[in-house]
């Protein structure tokens, strides 16, 4: 289906992304490191990790003629050739890991803020997929993405 371009990490809401080459998925919880690994801190009681494709993140900074980095969006795993849309409320397996997309992660203010006020109107239904971890592994740069998990 897909692969995996570039996994990120945060150790607490609003530090910078860190980038990695591989990234443990703990089921139940998120990617070690991550701040979304601590239950307290998650918006979304489920939702361990975050995925955005990168075909979107290139759209925004071509549409726009600026420099829209991968980690900008601040998503966990940014994705390649998977429309990921299409994974909400199915099981898919990301390198080792099994993943359950619970829903679609709209642009919110706070993207906006962080970036550019045109993320709210461009990445609407292209915001990305929050996910639970449903079995855990490590997960790589350039790993597979598929929907028959």
């Amino acid at each position: 289906m897909g692969t995996v371009a570039h996994i990120f990490v945060a150790p607490r809401r609003g530090a910078p992304m860190t980038r990695l080459d591989d990234a443990l998925a703990i089921a139940g919880e998120g990617l070690r490191g991550d701040r979304y690994a601590d239950a307290a801190i998650r918006q979304f009681p489920g939702a361990q990790l975050t995925l955005i494709e990168s075909e979107h993140i290139d759209a925004f900074a071509q549409a726009l003629g600026i420099t829209f980095t991968p980690d900008m969006p601040r998503r966990n795993i940014v994705t390649a050739g998977v429309s990921l849309n299409e994974l909400c409320g199915k099981r898919f397996r990301v390198g080792e890991a099994v993943l359950e997309g619970l829903e679609l992660c709209e642009p919110c203010r706070l993207f906006a803020r962080r970036t550019h006020r045109a993320v709210r109107t461009f990445f609407v239904a292209k915001g990305g997929l929050r996910a639970r971890i449903v079995a855990g592994g490590c997960i790589r740069v350039g790993d597979k993405i598929c929907g028959d998990a």
